[in-house]
C-alpha cells in the first residue's frame, strides 16, 4: 500500500433513483463542493444539474450496453484525481453498495492509500416501490425482500429461484426487455404464474411508468425503458384495482382483517 494521498479524498455517491428531492443533505453538499465528478449514466439530468459548475465531469457510464472506460480505468482516475489532492465523487445511481461496483472501487482505493466516504443514497427497489404505493415487507404478505440482477446464461445466476419462498418479494435490477425468460425461469422454478408483479421505468422521475401484471403474462408486457426495475410478490397485488382481474388471490388476508379502499 502507498502512502496515503495529500489532501484528496473520495466520495462514493448514491445518486438515488432519480428525483433530486431524494438526495441525502450530504450528497447534495457535496456535489455543490466537488472538484471532480464522475458519474454513471443512470444518474438524472435533474441530479447532475445539482453539480458546481466549477467541477471537472467525467462521464463513465454505460452506451448501448458500451462502457465508455473499463473499471480498472474508472479505479484509475479515482486514485490519480485523489493524489492530485482533488475532492472527487464517484457519482452512482441509487445505493453504491448495490450493483455498483462499489466493492472493486474501495479496493483500489485501499490499495493506493487513497481516503474515501460511503454516502449512501435511496436504492431502486426503494424508488420503485415508493412509486408503485406498496410495501415491500407487508407483514401479512412478505416476511423477506430478495435484491438481484437476472442474467440470461445459464451458468450466469448462481440464484437458487426454486428456494425463494412464496413469502419473499424480488426486486430484480436490471431485467432489461426480456421479460419472458424473467418469467420463464420464476415460474419453472415453483413460483405461480398468477404471482402479481410491476414493472417500473424511471422511477421517482417526471418520465415514470408502470406496468401492473403477473408471471404469467408477464412476456406481454410493454417493454419500458432503462432504468427500470421488476418487483415480484404478494405484495405488487396491494392496489387489487390496478392488479390483472382485480380478484381477491386466496392468500389474500381475510375481510375484516384488511381491506382495501373503493
Amino acid at each position: 500500500m502507498t502512502s496515503p494521498s495529500a489532501g484528496g479524498k473520495v466520495y462514493l455517491v448514491g445518486g438515488g433513483p432519480g428525483d433530486p428531492e431524494l438526495l441525502t443533505l450530504k450528497a447534495a453538499r457535496l456535489l455543490a463542493q466537488a472538484e471532480v465528478v464522475l458519474h454513471d449514466s443512470l444518474v438524472s439530468r435533474e441530479v447532475l444539474a445539482l453539480i458546481s459548475r466549477e467541477a471537472m465531469l467525467v462521464d463513465v457510464g454505460k452506451r448501448a450496453g458500451r462502457k465508455l472506460l473499463t473499471q480498472d480505468e474508472i479505479n484509475g482516475l479515482l486514485v490519480n484525481y485523489a493524489n492530485d489532492g482533488k475532492l472527487v465523487v464517484r457519482l452512482k445511481g441509487g445505493d453504491p453498495l448495490l450493483f455498483g461496483r462499489a466493492g472493486e472501487e474501495m479496493e483500489a482505493l485501499r490499495r493506493a492509500g487513497v481516503e474515501f466516504e460511503i454516502v449512501p443514497g435511496i436504492t431502486a427497489a426503494v424508488g420503485a416501490a415508493a412509486s408503485a404505493k406498496i410495501s415491500l415487507t407487508d407483514r401479512r404478505l412478505a416476511s423477506q425482500v430478495l435484491f438481484t440482477t437476472f442474467s440470461r446464461g445459464e451458468t450466469g445466476n448462481w440464484l437458487n429461484w426454486a428456494a425463494i419462498s412464496p413469502a419473499t418479494t424480488i426486486a430484480i435490477y436490471m431485467p432489461g426487455t426480456h421479460y419472458g425468460e424473467v418469467a420463464a425461469r420464476l415460474v419453472e422454478n415453483g413460483m405461480a404464474p398468477e404471482t402479481p408483479c410491476v414493472i417500473v421505468s424511471h422511477a421517482t422521475r417526471a418520465e415514470q411508468q408502470l406496468r401492473w401484471t403477473n408471471l404469467g403474462a408477464l412476456s406481454d408486457a410493454d417493454r419500458l425503458p432503462a432504468p427500470s426495475l421488476l418487483l415480484v410478490g404478494r405484495v405488487a397485488a396491494q392496489d387489487l384495482k390496478r392488479w390483472p382481474g382485480g380478484v381477491r388471490p386466496e392468500w389474500w388476508p381475510q375481510a375484516g382483517f384488511f381491506e382495501l379502499p373503493v
